[in-house]
């Protein structure tokens, strides 16, 4: 595997990763929130990762080489439902629906996500290092 076929393999990596911690954080801020700005219930939001195959002239492998994101789809699952009679949401019973974002399933997201984009650019680094050392030993 050449250079530009690994670094782009991990910039793919950082770009999806990058879209999972955006996402994460936008769950977490919107978890307690009634109302989007549509008047709708928000929704969790979840990226959907696919691997990627690279072009034949940069790698010789027909692996799959990178990911990316498909699509950002919205959890459709039933919202929590929390009795609060003086919210001014509440039902006629008294009941307050909030969106299905579970705040500890969001924080390991955006935890696992912060580490995978972490090895990423540390790949990169490495890259940029043994690039740097092989023209060193050119000269």
């Amino acid at each position: 595997m050449d250079f530009l076929s690994a670094m782009k393999i991990s910039a793919s990596g950082l770009s999806a990763e990058r879209t999972r911690v955006n996402l994460a954080t936008s769950n977490l801020a919107n978890a307690e929130s009634t109302r989007g700005p549509d008047g709708e219930l928000y929704r969790r939001l979840d990226p959907v990762l696919a691997a990627e195959s690279f072009d034949q002239t940069l790698s010789a492998s027909p692996q799959p080489q990178g990911v990316n994101v498909v699509e950002v789809v919205q959890d459709t699952g039933p919202g929590r439902r929390v009795y609060s009679p003086g919210h001014p949401d509440a039902d006629g019973d008294g009941f307050v629906t909030f969106p299905n974002v579970n705040p500890i399933h969001e924080v390991v997201n955006l935890m696992s996500a912060s580490k995978a984009y972490e090895a990423n650019a540390t790949s990169v680094e490495t890259l940029k290092s043994m690039a740097t050392r092989a023209l060193d030993i050119a000269r």
